[in-house]
């Protein structure tokens, strides 16, 4: 079982019952302010998940669905983003320093930043 947690309060946000986060099934989950820093996302379903302000510091997304995603002000650096599909995500101010984005899927994603 997987406790993903408020990365401020550490109010558990959603309890996975698996012993892992690669392929698991995010679809639509409210995860604001989650605490995934160094999380193994690899293929996991995100789609129209809730990730504003979450923490995915050296998280590995490789072919994660992230289609519609709302990443508004996520932190990605250093994640690995190899493949992954980001088509219509909103990732307005999310920070993206040193990710990894070979064959990321892109067309639609919002990547606007504003000061």
């Amino acid at each position: 079982m997987i406790e993903i947690k408020n990365r401020f309060t550490g109010e558990i946000l959603l309890t996975v019952q698996s012993d892992t986060l690669v392929g698991a099934d995010l679809h639509g989950a409210d995860l604001t302010d989650a605490n995934l820093k160094g999380a193994d996302l690899t293929d996991a379903n995100l789609r129209y998940a809730n990730l504003i302000g979450a923490d995915l510091l050296n998280a590995d997304l490789r072919g994660a669905d992230l289609r519609f995603a709302d990443l508004t002000d996520a932190d990605f650096t250093d994640a690995n983003l190899k493949g992954a599909i980001l088509m219509g995500a909103n990732l307005k101010d999310a920070n993206l320093r040193d990710a990894n984005l070979p064959g990321a899927n892109l067309p639609g994603a919002n990547l606007s930043h504003t000061n």
